[in-house]
């Protein structure tokens, strides 16, 4: 089972909902607005800290959640990246996604709902495949390719190439 936590999110969570179910096969539990969001901001560089979210994840997941995916409209950040669309724990169970920088408005284009929820669900599903064990793809129609800019995001497929998907297949199993 895979917990779905919401933080200031105001995105579409029932179409993220259904769609990792289906992607994943796997129950998928929603816990609206689950996490205060005001200890991971960093003044200085007005985001938020992704890595911190994590670790909050981390110690609040209930054992019955095999992985926690957290999604939020907040501006992420690593100490070592200006910003990040995700961040997830390499054979872990956490990791969190955030709309904020996949939004066309972010960067002064007109609003689009369904491209913005096709991203959403990529970035989910490549972090999830994080905590999977993946790494990132060299395949460009690979979702675990990796993403620089939002226009990469466009560009790659929605699912897992065959490699990465034979190399978690058993991790998937586990899921359910």
């Amino acid at each position: 089972m895979i917990l779905l936590v919401t933080i200031d999110f105001p995105g579409d969570v029932d179409y993220l909902r259904r769609s990792l179910r289906k992607g994943f096969d796997t129950e998928i539990d929603v816990s609206l607005n689950g996490l205060d969001p005001k200890p991971f901001f960093n003044p200085d560089r007005g985001q938020y800290s992704s890595t911190s979210i994590i670790e909050r994840l981390e110690q609040e997941t209930p054992a019955k959640a095999s992985k926690v995916l957290a999604v939020t409209g907040l501006d992420l950040y690593i100490p070592i990246l200006t910003f990040v669309f995700g961040e997830a724990r390499l054979n872990g169970r956490c990791a969190v996604v955030s709309s904020y920088r996949l939004d066309n408005r972010s960067y002064g284009l007109r609003p689009n709902p369904s491209l913005l929820q096709k991203r959403m669900l990529k970035e989910s599903t490549h972090e999830l495949g994080h905590t999977l064990g993946l790494i990132h793809c060299q395949d460009q129609e690979c979702v675990m390719k990796s993403s620089t800019y939002v226009e990469e995001i466009d560009f790659k497929g929605s699912w897992f190439c065959r490699r990465c998907r034979d190399f978690c297949g058993t991790a998937l199993s586990r899921l359910k």
